[in-house]
């Protein structure tokens, strides 16, 4: 596990003419997995001349958290995932994974794992290869440019150095049908391990020679093939997968190289709607049961608000709030999160505000509960905003706080039944609203009705800003 903190993060591209792309890495189909410390990105800087994707980022995700990005295409909740991965460079600041500065860190340095929309799968490698591709590189680490090298110089001794043709004299007899059971302790170069894996990986089963480290790496990927009961898959290649398959080895090959933190990029947004709902939850389960960090970017809120601990909404490069997603659906921070989250989206009406607690509308006026005394003394004169759920509308007596509409539209979905009306002798759009009715109330269109709000669900917004304002108890 691992804590992730963005401080004051920003990115920006340049839009002079003329000028080149800004520098951006190649996605790999697999990360290597962040460290189990800490992300921090710091002290940033925008530049001038650019057309600013994010500004002051600041969100801490916890140990274990299932933290969630959500906002409207183009908010930048992709580009801060592929900044925190190293696949995009930063426009000032720094980030820090645990105590090390990573800005200059390759991607497979820093230990995470992402999972792309595209699944981003090897078309030409089976499940288990694409499963063990990652693993062989990570297991190899440090030391794999090493193994290279000392690849190249084994192969020059080779012609001229008796302790090298003793080498290969024991390399002969190891890759027989007794190879596979070579003990974690069995003495050979690093050079001539690899060698004999390449040049026997196309032998039958029972003649290849598998090393402790490609025992290890067969453990690992059957074990995520159990978990993710994909086990009848590992043979097959990614054209052979329906969409769903590929979502599952997508994730497992993240899941195998158990990392610190998981990245995922909207891995559901290519299944069908059945199947995405399926996939979300055990998407959950694994994340729990894991209890890996993973931060997860999505555009729709229905994901966000069923998957995430937490979750951060932005909009137009910025973070307008981060909570939990009771918190975020009861008490929004401005008219763009009320707005944002729920579905059907919350109900918005200017109304006029005359102290102590009067509203007033030119289809309603409605007195309010004390508790908005305090925070509306202020707007006493002005226009608010008045926000209402359409959960938070219900068919009433014809009275002078009540809503005088017509139904336009009906949706019966069988456990509910959702209405669109407009008000009585209105034309414009502002006066269209949504409500959310029992489904045993069969309505017709071109009905009227009266519809009464519930007094304690009422959320203002302040005209100007759209920042929420908040009772006071």
């Amino acid at each position: 596990m691992a804590q992730v903190i963005l401080e004051n993060i920003y990115k920006s591209f340049s839009s002079r003419g003329g000028e080149p792309a800004p520098k951006t890495v190649a996605a790999e189909p697999l990360l290597a997995p962040i460290d189990k410390s800490s992300v921090a990105v710091k002290d940033s800087a925008r530049r001038s001349h650019a057309t600013s994707v994010l500004r002051a980022i600041n969100l801490t995700i916890e140990d274990g958290e299932f933290m969630v990005l959500v906002g409207p295409s183009g908010c930048g909740k992709s580009t801060l995932l592929r900044l925190i991965a190293g696949l995009e460079e930063l426009t000032g600041g720094n980030i820090y994974v645990g105590d090390r500065l990573v800005n200059n860190l390759a991607p497979k340095e820093r230990d995470i794992a992402m999972v792309f929309q595209n699944y981003a799968l090897y078309p030409h490698m089976t499940v288990y290869e694409n499963l063990a591709f990652g693993l062989r590189r990570t297991k190899l680490g440090s030391r794999e440019s090493g193994v290279r090298n000392g690849e190249l110089e084994g192969r020059r001794q080779e012609e001229g150095n008796e302790r090298s043709t003793q080498n290969l004299k024991l390399i002969t007899q190891n890759s027989s049908p007794h190879t596979s059971h070579l003990t974690p302790h069995t003495s050979l170069p690093v050079w001539a391990e690899n060698l004999l894996i390449e040049t026997t990986r196309k032998l039958p089963k029972g003649l290849r020679f598998r090393s402790a480290r490609e025992r290890s790496i067969d453990q690992q990927v059957r074990s995520v093939a159990q978990i993710l009961q994909i086990e009848p898959l590992l043979h097959r290649l990614p054209k052979q997968l329906s969409g769903g398959q590929k979502q599952r080895v997508a994730l497992g090959r993240a899941m195998a190289r158990n990392p610190q933190v998981f990245l995922m990029d909207e891995p559901l947004s290519n299944l069908d709607a059945k199947l995405r709902a399926e996939t979300r939850s055990q998407i959950v389960k694994l994340q729990r049961q894991l209890g890996t960090t993973t931060i997860y970017v999505t555009h729709d809120q229905t994901e966000a608000m069923t998957m995430g601990d937490r979750i951060a909404v932005m909009n137009a490069g910025q973070i307008q709030q981060i909570a939990s997603p009771l918190e975020l659906y009861n008490h929004p921070a401005n008219r763009f999160v009320a707005e944002f989250i729920g579905s059907p989206p919350m109900n918005f009406l200017p109304v006029q505000f005359k102290a102590p607690l009067l509203i007033t509308h030119s289809q309603f006026r409605l007195t309010l509960p004390e508790a908005w005394e305090t925070a509306l003394k202020p707007y006493d004169g002005q226009t608010l905003t008045l926000g209402i759920r359409p959960e938070h509308l219900n068919i009433g007596a014809a009275a002078p706080k009540n809503l005088p509409v017509q139904v336009e539209l009906v949706e019966a979905l069988g456990s509910e039944t959702y209405l669109a009306v407009r008000f009585v002798g209105a034309s414009d759009e502002t006066a269209l609203l949504q409500a959310r009715i029992e489904p045993d109330r069969a309505i017709k269109l071109g009905e009227e009705l009266w519809l009464s709000i519930s007094a304690d669900k009422i959320h203002f917004f302040d005209q100007t800003t759209g920042q929420a304002i908040v009772p006071r108890n």
